[in-house]
């Protein structure tokens, strides 16, 4: 999937900043839309030392192939070790980080020390920058309040709002919008993915989304969900529960808590468009059921059961007990048909 070509407006927008670079850009938009590979490519486009018109590398010169090969010396990839080329877990070994720690960032201070190699940038990507720790984000407020010369940092974002505001404010945005659907359609057919609708209507849009979930193999256990959603206040906590609990297990790792609460969060954004009388989102397929269910929930009950649902995403990330986890959202979910009477 070429992430230039369906971000064409916001390639050449970076590409336009060459000669006056910030210290800092963010790249903001939903997850899945091909942030990060922009941001490497571009770092990749700025120490090219013969770039094309359209700010393509060459391919050809020694920055490009210490590029290549992740080892110029001018560039710094900051990201959770979990993310890393050798993040799976070994016996006896510990579970690689989901954070960005404050010696990462501690780290890049011979970086800065030192002069470039070839007279032009030194880059640094952070992504995702949501999984700074406290510590280490305060780290990096420091320099970017006072940043070396000659650098840039391209900060990645799905959630913005969960950045440092003095970190937000001291970068200028780039907005990555949402693909266009006859694009993003065509990018993931070209890439072999069946059924590219359907998937990009569970990603919101996102291309790199749409094709994790596709290759992921979560058809099946989505398809169960739904079915069990569609129940509505038929449905049975305790035995859906149990099913997902048992999926959950199979998936070895694939399959998370987080992914099951993203699910439900999007049928919940559907029954809420439902109930105002527009078309849904994410679960189109499922249409008719959705607006069905909607007409039997109050709209307020289901603004609050979002808003709780919300704030069980990072719990989803470490929960104590997955089962009872799971059980608290589905008796939530089944409360929503109980009248208060």
């Amino acid at each position: 999937m070429n992430v230039i070509d369906l971000h064409a407006k916001v390639w050449e927008g970076l590409q336009a900043q060459r000669k006056r670079l910030p210290h800092a850009l963010l790249l903001i938009g939903q997850k899945g839309l091909g942030k990060f590979e922009l941001a490497h490519r571009f770092a990749g486009s700025l120490l090219c030392e013969s770039p094309g018109e359209s700010g393509l590398t060459c391919q050809k010169c020694l920055p490009c192939n210490w590029f290549s090969q992740g080892n110029h010396p001018d560039f710094r990839l900051l990201q959770p070790d979990a993310l890393g080329e050798s993040a799976e877990l070994e016996d006896g070994k510990k579970k690689p980080s989901q954070q960005i720690t404050i010696d990462q960032i501690r780290a890049l201070d011979d970086f800065f020390n030192v002069g470039t190699h070839r007279g032009g940038l030194r880059i640094i990507v952070v992504n995702p920058t949501e999984a700074m720790n406290r510590n280490a984000a305060n780290s990096l407020l420091k320099t970017l309040e006072e940043p070396p010369p000659d650098t840039l940092f391209l900060l990645v974002t799905s959630e913005p709002m969960r950045l440092m505001p003095t970190i937000r404010s001291r970068c200028q945005v780039v907005p990555v919008p949402v693909p266009k659907l006859a694009s993003a359609s065509r990018a993931l057919a070209d890439d072999g993915v069946p059924d590219a609708e359907r998937w990009l209507a569970l990603a919101g849009g996102s291309p790199g989304l749409a094709r994790e979930l596709a290759e992921a193999g979560q058809g099946a256990w989505i398809e169960h969900l739904v079915s069990r959603l569609s129940a509505g206040r038929g449905s049975d906590p305790l035995t859906m529960a149990a099913e997902l609990e048992k999926m959950l297990k199979d998936g070895k790792g694939k399959l998370s808590l987080k992914h099951m609460v993203d699910a439900l969060q999007k049928w919940l954004v559907d029954l809420t468009l439902a109930r105002n009388g527009q078309p849904v989102r994410y679960f189109v397929p499922q249409q008719a059921t959705i607006s069905g269910l909607a007409d039997m929930i109050p709209p307020a009950r289901l603004i609050q059961s979002y808003r709780n649902l919300a704030a069980c995403r990072q719990e989803a990330e470490q929960p104590l007990n997955a089962r009872l986890f799971l059980e608290g959202l589905f008796m939530d979910y089944r409360a929503l048909f109980i009248s208060d009477q």
